[in-house]
């Protein structure tokens, strides 16, 4: 990704690396639906599992394509952020930056603290409006006959610390999100920084932000880039804010809150189209993409990574699975499939794997 740097924009640091290819992605089974003894569904989709010093120590499915990571880029856009000039914020405050929030009043008090500081409202955002995204928070918000709106979105922290640093650097607020503009070309640059390579394609996100497309493998760097950064440091500030608040990341009762808590010094987040990271602070780090976007694969693998990974599976007891429900019982569960499988003890109603021929005693 090559442009001119804009007038009064830090001049963009080397790309380490060419984009990833733009390609059909080579999926492959992650994922098994069992109900009943029986393979019921199936979910592909990549995983990669890098070693503390970096290399890929397991991989499944294409790793390589260029992909959109979604929200999971938050917390490499939370760091072109400080980059670009981002104001002091309470810990809290950028833990929200990085957030896929619940909309729950602490988030909702947190964005309009961050505008607040800026000497902005509400009304400069320009996300799109909409319902909060928790269930239990959209049900409330929708009972008291509340409608859409930009605060509620679950990316106004990212949008409330974008205008404040746009606003501290003198650039113009009205087109904050074109990707042309001076802080759009700053994270970009924090992007390809840190995850070692160009950017493929940029298109707009669900909340109006520009998108960049990675790899998957470089998805995952970024995020063990960020996880083992010393204090004081840019990307050391996110994974701090985001390790001591994890519900602000994302919020009460959501899985990659009670992850973060489970396994100690972990930083992940996760992204729509099932996305999800998770990296450790000695650089080991897990990069989960479920290719029909299904979230409900998402944790059941990226646990299986995670104990791939050398995650004790007695801690990720409980994200390992989703229960199978069937007349108001569970008669079968979701479970990773496929090269992840042996990291966890076979489960009460899983089956084993399709034999490549049938045996020739029983070829008619």
């Amino acid at each position: 990704m090559s442009h001119p740097t804009p007038a009064g924009a830090t001049p963009p640091r080397p790309v380490r690396g060419e984009p990833p290819a733009v390609r059909e992605p080579a999926h492959v089974p992650v994922a098994h639906v069992v109900r009943g003894g029986v393979i019921e569904g199936v979910h592909h989709g990549s995983v990669v599992v890098l070693a503390a010093d970096g290399s890929v120590e397991f991989r499944a499915g294409d790793i390589e394509a260029a992909f959109y990571p979604r929200s999971a880029l938050k917390p490499v856009q939370a760091v072109g952020l400080l980059r670009a000039g981002l104001l002091p914020l309470d810990s809290e405050s950028l833990a929200l930056t990085a957030a896929s929030h619940s909309g729950e009043e602490r988030h909702l008090a947190t964005a309009r603290r961050i505008l607040d500081a800026a000497g902005l409202t509400e009304d400069d955002l320009r996300n799109v409006p909409d319902l909060p995204y928790g269930p239990a928070v959209r049900d409330e918000w929708i009972r008291a006959g509340r409608g859409p709106s930009r605060l509620a979105q679950n990316c106004s922290g990212k949008h409330a610390a974008m205008l404040m640093t746009a606003q501290a650097r003198g650039w113009s607020l009205e087109n904050y999100l074109h990707p042309g503009h001076p802080l759009q070309r700053e994270i970009a640059s924090a992007v390809e920084e840190l995850t070692g390579q160009a950017i493929a394609r940029v298109t707009v996100d669900g909340c109006g932000a520009p998108l960049f497309a990675v790899s998957l493998h470089g998805l995952t760097r970024a995020a063990a880039r960020i996880a083992t950064a010393a204090p004081g440091t840019d990307e050391g500030r996110i994974a701090h804010a985001m390790r001591e608040h994890p519900e602000m990341v994302s919020g009460s009762g959501r899985d990659v809150a009670r992850l973060m808590r489970a396994v100690p010094g972990l930083l992940a987040k996760d992204g729509f189209e099932g996305v999800q990271i998770a990296a450790l602070p000695d650089g080991r780090a897990v990069g989960v993409k479920i290719a029909d976007g299904a979230d409900r694969a998402r944790m059941p693998v990226t646990a299986a990574a995670l104990a791939r990974c050398g995650i004790d599976p007695e801690i990720l007891a409980g994200f390992d699975r989703a229960p199978v429900i069937g007349g108001g019982q569970e008669v079968g569960n979701l479970r990773a499939a496929g090269a992840l499988v042996p990291f966890f003890a076979p489960s009460a109603g899983s089956v084993p794997p399709v034999p490549s021929a049938p045996p020739a005693s029983s070829v008619a």
